[in-house]
């Protein structure tokens, strides 16, 4: 073979290879332009469900039974709260769909003020939509603050075996001062007024002080018990002790007339609102919201730590 014909040959083979070298290099290009945009487009999509912009609650085209679940301790901040509980029940009545609302609660009780809110909104919405029933389903427990929002409902449904009622105010903490003298420790604490340092639990308790925020809680339980008798209305077979901070299992707080008859959700949303389908309007905090807050309670900790922080007591109907 001539020298010219092996150098020919020779450089087909080269340019064959670099071609072949060129469209490997396109194809893995393309190839991964593809995985970067599927990354993406999934990154993207988790984004919108932690940003809780997908999975709304709104999608169904059909008439309802709204659902607003309060769950747990009732007090500012928590999913609890007055702000969660009256976004949600006041989403659920504004939908046009909506043919009930169900209230289904699982609470031992909790602020007083924060209950007392809930309440005032419950009986502002069923005067406004007054077309759309609100019934309180119980769960486990619904005592204190929680039934203190459940008498608002226009009926309340429970398990025979949900416990009900704690009808009741207490204010509770702890006293050091003992354990003070026995260590030799010795309490500074400066105030301007008398009484600055109510319920200060290194300073002892006088009995002034004592008298005085029993006389808070009577205030309280009156406004409570007042709630109740007007919530329930003749249906209440008032007892010596019904009052008293008690709780009943479900069957007898029926027959107390502190509920009105067995049932759960799905049974009330089938049976007596005619709306199978259940729409939860619940308010839910998503991954941005719970980061947030959890960033500003690192930031308040911080600032305790840095500037200390005075103790006091506060109410709770539990």
């Amino acid at each position: 073979m001539s020298e010219n014909n092996t150098s020919g040959w020779e450089r087909a083979v080269l340019e064959k290879l670099a071609l072949a070298a060129v469209t490997e290099q396109r194809r893995a290009r393309r190839w991964g332009i593809f995985f970067k945009f599927l990354i993406f487009g999934y990154l993207f999509i988790v984004l919108f469900i932690a940003m809780g912009w997908m999975g709304k609650k709104d999608g169904s085209q059909d008439k309802h039974t709204a659902l607003v679940e309060l769950n747990g301790a009732i007090g500012p901040g928590s999913p609890a709260s007055a702000d969660a509980i009256m976004q949600g029940l006041g989403d659920a009545f504004k939908d046009k769909r909506t043919q009930g609302v169900i209230l289904r609660i699982n609470s031992p009780g909790g602020s007083p003020v924060q209950s007392g809110y809930i309440n005032d909104e419950i009986k502002r919405l069923r005067a406004k939509y007054p077309e759309i029933p609100l019934y309180a389903v119980v769960e486990d427990i619904c005592a204190s603050g929680g039934y203190y929002v459940a008498v608002a409902a226009d009926k309340i449904y429970v398990n025979k075996a949900s416990m009900i009622g704690s009808i009741g105010v207490l204010m509770n903490g702890f006293g050091f001062t003992g354990t003070m003298d026995k260590l030799g420790v010795e309490r500074r604490l400066l105030a301007a007024g008398e009484n600055k340092g109510f319920l200060d639990p290194f300073s002892p308790m006088s009995d002034t002080q004592k008298e005085y925020a029993q006389k808070m809680l009577g205030e309280i339980h009156d406004q409570f018990i007042d709630v109740v008798r007007k919530g329930r209305g003749k249906r209440l077979k008032e007892t010596p002790d019904m009052f008293s901070g008690l709780v009943w299992v479900g069957t007898k707080s029926i027959e107390l007339g502190l509920a009105d008859a067995i049932g759960s959700m799905e049974q009330v949303a089938r049976d007596v609102i005619k709306a199978e389908e259940i729409v939860d309007f619940t308010p839910r905090e998503n991954v941005a919201e719970r980061f947030a807050k959890r960033l500003g309670a690192s930031a308040a900790e911080s600032l305790v730590r840095l500037g200390g922080a005075g103790v006091m007591g506060s109410a709770n109907i539990r």
